[in-house]
């Protein structure tokens, strides 16, 4: 299972080194729009029915990743200068987002 054992915001990406020693660059707009919070990707109602809210117009604001905290040993959370801070990525999710840069 890959780890990323070192992350560092540039301007317009997030890079990531994982413990292969291989390392990927993720488009901060592409992590931001695949948030996986609720408010993001909506949640199921009480009968399981899940609402997405869809795509919503984000300020250039909500690209600018200010700071990001280890979420256990499974991920990231990152925080945006916008004030949004409740998505937390896997690094599963983190290496597949990254890996579709490559295709």
């Amino acid at each position: 299972m890959l780890l990323a054992t070192n992350l560092q915001i540039t301007s317009h990406e997030l890079a990531i080194v994982w413990n292969d020693g291989s390392e990927t660059y993720l488009s901060l707009e592409k992590l931001r729009r695949a948030c996986p919070c609720a408010t993001c990707q909506g949640e199921p109602d009480v009968l399981g029915r899940q609402e997405n809210p869809g795509p919503r117009p984000l300020p250039p604001s909500s690209f600018e990743l200010v700071e990001w905290e280890p979420v256990g040993g499974y991920g990231f959370q990152p925080k945006w200068r916008d004030g949004h801070a409740s998505g937390i990525f896997t690094w599963e999710q983190l290496q597949a987002l990254s890996s579709q840069n490559l295709a």
